[in-house]
């Protein structure tokens, strides 16, 4: 699942991004409130975290903004403030929870599987391409009810082939969105993981779903 993070302190983004990820969480950082609208009106994410003090635009003006655009997407609001005046402000403003910082990982996970859950009762938790299917809660892939052991970024790098199915992704595409530039961009790290997933998703398959498209980078077709 994707989450968009939407907070102008690095260190607290990356302490975020690091538990969400180690949670095989697709996860995208914006470190002002005018990138994380940008980011929010173009792209489609499960859940949103998103904090008040932000620079350019802060986080109340950022979530009625969206809200009023029709985008429902749940958003976890943290904030240093934590009087409950200014918990009614976040809540009234369209947000679905409110985490006061300093908060411990384990509690922000509890509070992002709660409202992942809630959303879930209103959309499938199952990806569908062909026969493959994958499973969004139980993390479960399977292709013709053969079940596919992933490691943690070969699931993360799966989910987002299927959610972008018949599209061309390219290799800078992939290294944001999966690897967010963590790496020697002049090493084949891409090829070989995305090596490693086609063994295990196409293997002896009659019919191959990911292909390389020469020259550009990779999509996942589904006819």
């Amino acid at each position: 699942m994707s989450i968009l993070v939407i907070e102008d302190e690095k260190k607290v983004a990356a302490f975020i991004k690091k538990g969400l990820e180690e949670e095989r969480y697709i996860v995208e950082v914006a470190f002002d409130g005018e990138k994380g609208t940008e980011l929010a009106v173009a792209q489609s994410y499960e859940l949103i975290v998103l904090d008040i003090l932000m620079p350019k635009k802060d986080g109340l003006t950022l979530l009625k903004e969206i809200r009023e655009q029709g985008i429902l997407t749940p958003v976890l609001m943290i904030t240093a403030k934590g009087s409950v005046e200014d918990k009614v402000k976040g809540l009234d403003s369209g947000a679905d929870d409110y985490l006061v910082k300093p908060f411990a990982i384990a509690e922000l996970l509890a509070r992002v599987r709660s409202l992942l859950r809630r959303g879930s009762a209103e959309k499938s938790t199952l990806l569908i391409v062909a026969d493959l299917t994958l499973d969004l809660v139980s993390h479960k892939a399977q292709r013709n009810e053969r079940t596919i052991e992933l490691t943690a970024k070969e699931y993360t790098l799966l989910e987002y082939f299927m959610r972008n199915k018949n599209k061309v992704l390219s290799r800078s595409v992939l290294s944001e969105h999966i690897w967010n530039y963590n790496f020697d961009t002049g090493t084949n790290i891409i090829d070989v993981y995305i090596n490693h997933l086609r063994s295990k998703v196409d293997g002896s398959a009659e019919k191959k779903l990911i292909h390389t498209v020469r020259g550009v980078g990779y999509m996942m077709k589904e006819s």
